[in-house]
């Protein structure tokens, strides 16, 4: 077997499949750029995508890494999370080798995203699978002339056998902004960080690699290039508001993402700025 790239429906919608000569495989949708599955070679599904999510093409896809862009989260007028997970992109570029699997895909402006946001933009995302590598890569280039600024982030949802039982490492002494405790500005005290309750932090300046321990399998989570990491969980009460999730839902998520939300980017005309986040299968 070799490695492929090869266009196929999914759930109604057009994809692109990857797949490598080990067998690590990916699922990745045009609408929203975005991630969908994520298998490394001879492992199970590390990425979780909602059975209640909707396919239609204009409603974000709830799961998979959903591309946050040119706002992330409420932190500005644009719709929550701005508006490339609900644009279609295009596919500029796809490379296979003995041990690789990449494709390229574009966002630019139009007279709808300008309408929303006045700025002359490209943005791409770069994928790109190994045998137990996932590795996301944005980028963004000012075509304007004046400068623009955005936030954005790699919302990342990993799928976890239970959620009250996994572990995440990395995180002790920095300093979080609590946007369930009414955004206070906290700094986290423990060695791990344990989800058993609502979570949703933004994490501020963060330079060491995570890990993500759970029963007898671990990822590594590592980002260049955006300088804060969310943690989200909904649970409960907030996961069974949410139409396009299972009521136990959360059970099976957790969200940690490669983010830049605390503070804006300012992008100068014609420069580029670039993210990038990394999941190691362990």
């Amino acid at each position: 077997m070799s490695a492929s790239i090869e266009n196929i429906d999914f759930h109604g919608q057009p994809a692109i499949a990857l797949a490598t000569a080990s067998g690590a495989r990916a699922v990745v949708s045009l609408f929203g750029g975005q991630v969908l599955s994520w298998k490394p070679a001879g492992g199970e599904e590390r990425l979780y995508l909602s059975e209640h999510a909707v396919f239609d093409g204009q409603t974000a896809i709830r799961g998979g890494v959903p591309v946050c862009f040119p706002q992330f989260a409420g932190l500005g007028p644009l719709p929550k999370h701005g508006f490339a997970r609900n644009r279609t992109w295009s596919l500029v570029d796809r490379r296979t080798g003995d041990d690789f699997a990449l494709l390229i895909l574009r966002l630019t402006d139009d007279d709808e995203t300008r309408a929303l946001w006045p700025h002359r933009f490209s943005a791409e995302l770069t994928v790109l699978i190994e045998d137990s590598r996932l590795e996301l890569e944005l980028e963004v280039t000012n075509e304007g002339d004046a400068t623009l600024e955005f936030t954005a982030a790699l919302h990342t949802y990993l799928r976890v056998r239970e959620v009250e039982e996994s572990r995440l490492e990395g995180l002790y002494g920095q300093e979080y902004r609590d946007s369930a405790d009414g955004d206070r500005i906290k700094r986290d005290s423990g060695d791990v960080l344990l989800i058993e309750a609502e979570t949703d932090r933004v994490y501020h300046d963060v330079q060491r690699p995570l890990l993500l321990r759970e029963y007898d399998r671990s990822l590594g989570i590592n980002a260049e290039g955006f300088p804060d990491v969310v943690v989200w969980n909904p649970w409960e009460e907030r996961c069974a508001a949410l139409a396009d999730m299972p009521a136990k839902g959360f059970r099976r998520m957790l969200c940690v993402e490669a983010a830049a939300a605390r503070q804006p980017v300012s992008l100068p005309a014609g420069k580029r700025w670039w993210g990038r986040q990394t999941l190691l299968a362990l």
